[in-house]
């Protein structure tokens, strides 16, 4: 073993964190799509262990994770197994290297952790620099990039093929060279979850789990839940917050008013959650790619919102709804093609409220 070879635990002292991480029992864990970390060295080889959760003996829905080098994709994985190592580079000579790695499916279904990173380098690692922009965002499946690398209407969900940086919020941080945070739960709403039999599902609701580090059936080295451990709002404090839900809801309001009434309501109680923990970020809520019926509800509740906070640091966009000519990932979500022209129209968008370059 060379002199060099020197191992790291994913702390912010030697990586940079994305998104919202827990770090317990010396294992940093990942939850929430997009989560990840990133960090440089001068060397000739790294490798990084990663930790599956109980989730992953199973055969479904495991945590799917990339890794990239100097922005390209060399690990595409799901975690399959107790621990997992991947060497990601290796080289006879020292070179500069960047190495990212990115939870690609969503909470729920299941969690990953980063046990060390370990290289060839006579410096160790350190964190890349941290970007201008800092945009946090709140969604459901279309955040997550659920099923958009199958795209196949008629298919169901699966954490196989499940991409969030595929999805346009991802693409919108990528273009706008922010930092980001997701927030983001296939299924879930505001007053409901995705139902299929008019019934209010309570149980898939992002205001619930928003002040938590992630909502998921798997748990941190097998013994901690996600939806347990509170947030700390200091480790990422946004420029600006997206908001993109009502896609669920609308299974159950329909065009029912009085349900219709309540979502608006609720939208209120739920932008004052988040102003309670963002003081100062503006707020840009957006509804409409897989169906825009609830976007006057959501014009209403910044209003409302407006009228009994005082607070005007809030905007409202309309999507462009998804085409069939442009094709449909699993479940009729929205196709590779559907997420980019999205993010095209929000970048333009928070590029013009937010005066960024």
């Amino acid at each position: 073993m060379s002199e060099a070879v020197q191992v790291f635990p994913a702390t912010d002292r030697y990586v940079k964190i994305i998104g919202r991480t827990h770090f317990y029992n010396e294992v940093l864990w990942l939850a929430l799509s997009g989560g990840g970390v990133e960090f440089v060295f001068y060397g000739t080889k790294a490798e990084i262990t990663v930790r599956g959760d109980q989730i992953a003996s199973t055969l479904t829905n495991q945590a799917r994770i990339s890794i990239y080098v100097n922005g390209k994709q060399i690990i595409d994985d799901l975690v399959d197994q107790p621990t997992k190592t991947y060497t990601v580079f290796e080289s006879d000579t020292e070179e500069n290297v960047t190495v990212r790695i990115i939870k690609l499916s969503e909470a729920p279904m299941s969690t990953v952790g980063i046990q060390k990173i370990t290289v060839d380098a006579v410096q160790g690692i350190k964190p890349t620099p941290v970007n201008v922009h800092r945009i946090e965002f709140i969604g459901d499946s279309i955040t997550c990039g659920y099923g958009v690398d199958d795209e196949d209407a008629l298919h169901s969900f699966s954490t196989a093929t499940e991409d969030v940086t595929k999805a346009y919020a991802y693409l919108t941080a990528q273009e706008l060279q922010a930092d980001y945070s997701m927030v983001a739960y296939s299924g879930y709403g505001i007053i409901s979850g995705y139902t299929e039999n008019d019934r209010k599902l309570t149980s898939h609701l992002v205001p619930d789990y928003y002040e938590k580090v992630g909502k998921s059936e798997g748990r941190f080295d097998d013994t901690l839940d996600p939806q347990s451990v509170s947030w700390d709002f200091s480790k990422f404090v946004p420029d600006l917050i997206v908001i993109n839900l009502g896609t669920n809801d609308d299974s159950y309001t329909r065009e029912d008013a009085d349900r219709q009434a309540e979502y608006a309501g609720q939208y209120v109680e739920f932008l004052k959650l988040v102003r309670r923990n963002n003081t100062h970020a503006p707020l840009l809520c957006t509804l409409g790619i897989m169906g825009d019926r609830l976007y006057p509800l959501v014009e209403q509740a910044v209003s409302s919102y407006i009228q009994e906070t005082g607070d005007s640091n809030i905007t409202s966009m309309r999507f462009a709804v998804q085409l069939e000519e442009d094709g449909y990932a699993a479940d009729w979500h929205p196709s590779k093609l559907t997420h980019y022209k999205a993010a095209k129209q929000l970048v333009a968008q928070i590029k013009e409220l937010m005066k960024w370059e």
